[in-house]
């Protein structure tokens, strides 16, 4: 028996006027290039054959669909259709798999289901059953989400595999090489084809990067850093303030700091160590830290830095010195700590000598806020946001200068607006850069703030998202100006989905739209 939601469809597909419909591509990597001209020419056929117009495409490029963040495409879809302002009432989708390899197969059945809710009816036009809401299409459908997710699993296991093996050959999988160290491109057969400079890539599959000692100078001081801290028994603090006087700079172009020689001290790339899945973020989970018993690594791989038995002497002297403290210990030297400064954030804990570091507190107590509170500190009232400020200001040229080389990678060109502090892109678009460091609520929830430059108001505004620690670059907004009412901006760890259409994870796909092609490449 046909419900009448399905008599609705065929009635309207019998009569003369076609029923208007958009169409979603999503391509999983940006080397499928002929990927959306085919799923476009196949909903094209499927909707000439039964009666239905494309009036309006949403694509997503190069795009994993694993979640929905960064798919800008499915984003503007699902909010137009929760708007209900769309002149289309059919959405066509090449097949289960392009809408998405959610984990969770509830997700990508929720997303049908607001669909549905709100008129649109989705057709998956590759598929051999008709997405009707039988009890056959409904099997069908739950059957292809789980083995979508599936496949990503597979496949996260098997690319796993390869790093390893890579890893365990020897090649570099990723990262900066850091101060004193180079990367080295290699082919197939491993002859060397060159050094790849500071956010240069491979561009071919066959070739493999290695890595190898930097220039003599930075050598040598790796070297005397190692020296000095095993045979002089100098702290890192004291080791960054003669570097820093001596007027050396590290391999960011920034002074010295504690944490900056401490993490050469106990990296094992310099004595050719190949060590990798210190960290996992698989499938878009949550990333998390590994045990050293889950770590890959392959000794001896690469040409060592400094003398072995300098390495494993530093790490005995950090070792015996960060010995195993109970958490009484670790609110000892926070609220000690806490009482010299008169205030207390990740950065001043970092910077300290003797001190754990701001990492093993958040672990240990569940965030720096629950640390704080546990030794009866508020941090709501305090100048902890001066130290913040200022190690965000060091980091702003940085990030401006990543942006405007990438904008360069892609063939556009960018020049500086001194005056009104913003990047004139191709001549055409003015984009201001904001960095936005993160607040926490008395609950300890993260809040951040973007403020609009609206004097001058440019055409794009990237906001920069930092971390709970106000370290690390979280994520990324890029908010044109067409669609900013207010001055400022108050954004939470989950926003609306109409306001995290403009978030992205990388600022792949915005370089991607900013770059130019020579006339020559195109003739």
């Amino acid at each position: 028996m046909v419900d009448e939601f399905e008599e609705k469809n065929n009635q309207s597909e019998e009569s003369n006027t076609p029923r208007k419909a958009a169409a979603y591509v999503r391509m999983s990597t940006d080397h499928q290039k002929y990927s959306p001209e085919n799923q476009l020419a196949a909903m094209e056929k499927y909707a000439e054959q039964r009666n239905l117009q494309i009036v309006k495409v949403y694509s997503d490029g190069g795009k994993s669909g694993l979640s929905l963040n960064g798919r800008e495409g499915l984003q503007n879809l699902l909010a137009d259709v929760e708007a209900k302002t769309t002149e289309f009432s059919v959405i066509l989708v090449l097949d289960v798999t392009r809408w998405g390899r959610f984990q969770n197969a509830d997700e990508p059945a929720a997303y049908e289901f607001m669909c549905n809710r709100n008129g649109y009816d989705i057709r998956y036009v590759a598929e051999q059953f008709e997405n009707d809401g039988s009890l056959a299409s409904n099997v069908f459908k739950s059957m292809k989400r789980v083995m979508a997710g599936e496949y990503s699993r597979e496949l996260s296991v098997k690319v796993f595999a390869g790093q390893c093996r890579l890893i365990e050959k020897g090649f570099r999988q990723g990262g900066p090489a850091g101060y004193g160290l180079r990367r080295l491109l290699i082919d197939e057969q491993k002859r060397p084809k060159g050094e790849l400079k500071r956010g240069e890539h491979k561009s071919l599959q066959t070739d493999r990067v290695i890595l190898i000692p930097g220039p003599d100078e930075e050598v040598q001081n790796v070297r005397w850093i190692y020296k000095t801290f095993v045979e002089d028994g100098l702290s890192e603090t004291d080791i960054a303030a003669r570097l820093n006087q001596r007027g050396v700079l590290t391999d960011l172009g920034r002074e010295w700091t504690r944490s900056t020689v401490h993490q050469i001290l106990i990296n094992e790339k310099y004595i050719g160590n190949n060590i990798y899945n210190r960290k996992s973020f698989k499938l878009k989970t949550k990333r998390i830290v590994n045990a050293p018993e889950m770590w890959v690594r392959a000794n001896g791989v690469f040409e060592a830095v400094v003398e072995p038995r300098y390495f494993y002497m530093a790490q005995g002297i950090i070792q015996a010195r960060h010995r195993k403290i109970s958490n009484e210990e670790l609110l000892d030297k926070l609220k000690a700590l806490q009482q010299r400064s008169g205030w207390l954030s990740g950065v001043l804990i970092d910077e300290t000598e003797d001190m754990p570091s701001s990492s093993i507190y958040a672990s240990r107590f569940g965030g720096l806020v629950r640390a704080y509170e546990l030794i009866g500190y508020d941090p709501g009232r305090d100048f902890s946001f001066l130290e913040d400020n200022r190690n965000l200001r060091r980091m702003y040229p940085e990030v401006v200068e990543s942006i405007i080389h990438k904008i360069g990678d892609f063939g556009g060109t960018v020049r500086r607006d001194v005056t009104h502090d913003y990047l004139v892109v191709n001549d055409e678009i003015r984009v201001s850069v904001v960095i936005c460091r993160c607040s926490l609520t008395a609950g300890g929830g993260s809040r951040w703030q973007i403020k609009f430059d609206t004097s001058h108001m440019p055409d794009i505004t990237v906001a920069v998202r930092m971390d709970q620690l106000n370290k690390n670059i979280l994520d990324y907004y890029v908010i044109p100006s067409i669609d900013v009412e207010n001055p400022k901006l108050r954004l939470k760890e989950n926003n609306h989905l109409a306001l995290d259409t403009y978030r992205f994870e990388e600022l792949e796909p915005f370089f991607v739209k900013l770059g130019r092609i020579p006339l020559e490449d195109i003739a």
